[in-house]
Parts: structure tokens; sequence; C-alpha cells
């Protein structure tokens, strides 16, 4: 199978390097491009093999499954640009939440479906979220599922949660990346220690928390009721932690949701142009 990937930032890059290093793969059967084409050829540096396409249509035209890694407002484009190059047999993935796989249907005669990554498959972790369009074939979906699996857990979800899923998943490893930031910095403000050390033992209990969870010792619950004993510490800290963080991440769902929401509307005016 071959695959293209239009749009080598951030997660497209990820996405490269994951499903080559998670032997998804092999770096010839795939084709690359990005705007930018300097970003792209970062990534033929690595890996030598590595094909980069001229644009989308010559990508598409070399490709079985295309994944399209570019801002919601320039899928549309991306896709009028190249939809004569996706034949029936192909599969179409866009890797953007606000834009539905019934929109890409309505543009595109292949199979679509949307594959929301997390920056945590880069470690070959982590999950993908999965939705597939209603006219995807059996045969896609189950060659989709088998290729996310080199590289994540994949966990195919309903449109109406595509926010709050996206919100856990893909936003969530920056929400508490900077959660972690602020303890450590907090720590080296309140007491003697340095920050390269408070940050080598944040780090290290966070992936120890992981691997805790990932192995099922404990739920989250559980693992706090182990850690929290009557009358120690750390219950001292929970009740700061209960009090002070308020309606902090209720706050934050209703962001994204209200940012989400003005993204939808975007791209459906973009999409009813056309």
């Amino acid at each position: 199978m071959n695959i293209g990937i239009i749009g080598t930032g951030n997660m497209g890059g990820m996405l490269v390097e994951a499903l080559i290093e998670g032997k998804a793969i092999s770096p010839a059967s795939m084709m690359i491009t990005n705007r930018t084409k300097s970003k792209a050829m970062l990534l033929k540096d690595k890996y030598k093999e590595l094909r980069v396409g001229a644009n989308p249509r010559e990508v598409a035209a070399a490709s079985d499954l295309v994944f399209v890694c570019v801002k919601p407002l320039d899928v549309c484009k991306v896709l009028n640009e190249m939809k004569l190059h996706l034949s029936p047999e192909k599969c179409l993935i866009s890797i953007t939440s606000p834009v539905s796989t019934s929109q890409i249907e309505k543009m595109v005669s292949c199979s679509a479906v949307r594959v929301i990554p997390s920056i945590t498959n880069r470690a070959l972790s982590g999950v993908s979220l999965i939705t597939y369009g209603e006219n995807c074939s059996d045969l896609w979906k189950s060659r989709v599922e088998k290729l996310i699996a080199k590289i994540a857990v994949p966990y195919q979800i309903d449109e109406k949660i595509t926010r709050s899923s996206s919100d856990i998943v893909s936003c969530g490893p920056a929400f508490f990346s900077y959660l972690l930031q602020r303890f450590i910095q907090a720590a080296v403000k309140e007491t003697e220690i340095d920050e390269d050390a408070a940050t080598i033992m944040a780090s290290e209990m966070i992936v120890g928390l992981g691997e805790l969870l990932k192995q099922g010792h404990y739920t989250l619950s559980t693992l706090q009721k182990k850690v929290c004993v009557k009358g120690g510490i750390t219950g001292e800290g929970i009740k700061v932690l209960d009090t002070e963080f308020g309606d902090v991440f209720e706050h934050l769902f209703q962001a994204t949701q209200a940012k989400f929401k003005e993204d939808l509307d975007k791209v459906e005016t973009q999409f009813s142009n056309y």
C-alpha cells in the first residue's frame, strides 16, 4: 500500500515518523508534500527512501491512502485540488476535528475517514480517534484500523463527542504539560530545589504514573487513595487542590467548545461554496 501525507507540520511530520518507526509502512512506500518544501526535505534527509511530491495532486495520484494534515480552513482547497485523483478504490483521511467525514464525502468519491492523532503517538503510544464516513468501505475500515494500531490505540468515536474527545486525547498532553511545568515552577519558587532536579523528578514521576495505569495496578481513584494516607502530607496538598482548582477544567472545556463552534461555522461556509 502506498501512503501519501499532505502537510508535514507538527502533526503531519509526527505521523510520518511514527508510521515509519512503528513499521506500519516503509519510507519507500510513502510520498509527502508540504507548502514549505524545506519541511518535507528535512524528513527526506532523515528517511532517504521517502519521496517528496511537488503538490497534493501528485501525492494523491501516487497513493492508495492519503492523509490530509493541513489547517481546517485549508482542507477544502486541498480536497478540491486533488479530488480528480481520488478514485473510489482509494481512501482519504483528514486529521482535523472541525471537518466532518460527511463534508469530505461531498467532495470526493473515495472512502473517507477522520483520524485525530495525539502527540503521544510519536512514542507509539496513546490514542488516535477514528470516525468513519458513511460510505467508507469495510475493506478500508479494516486497513485503517490495522495501520493506526501500529502507532496508537485506535478508538472509534461518534461525531457528537469529537471536540471533547480531542480535548482529552490530542490537546490533553499540552494541558497537562502546562500543569506539570507550573508544578515544577512552584517547587523551585517555594523550596530549595533547583529547576533541573525538579524537572527530572517530575518527568520521571509522570512516566511512572502512566505505567501504573497502563499496567492496571491502580485506577485514578485507587491510586490517589493509596498515596493519600489519613493524616498525611499528601492529604494536605489534596485539600489545597480541591479548594483552589475550582471550575478550571469546566472553563477549559467551555473555551475549547466555543472555539470549535467558530471553526465549524467557518469550515461550513467554505464547504458550502463548493
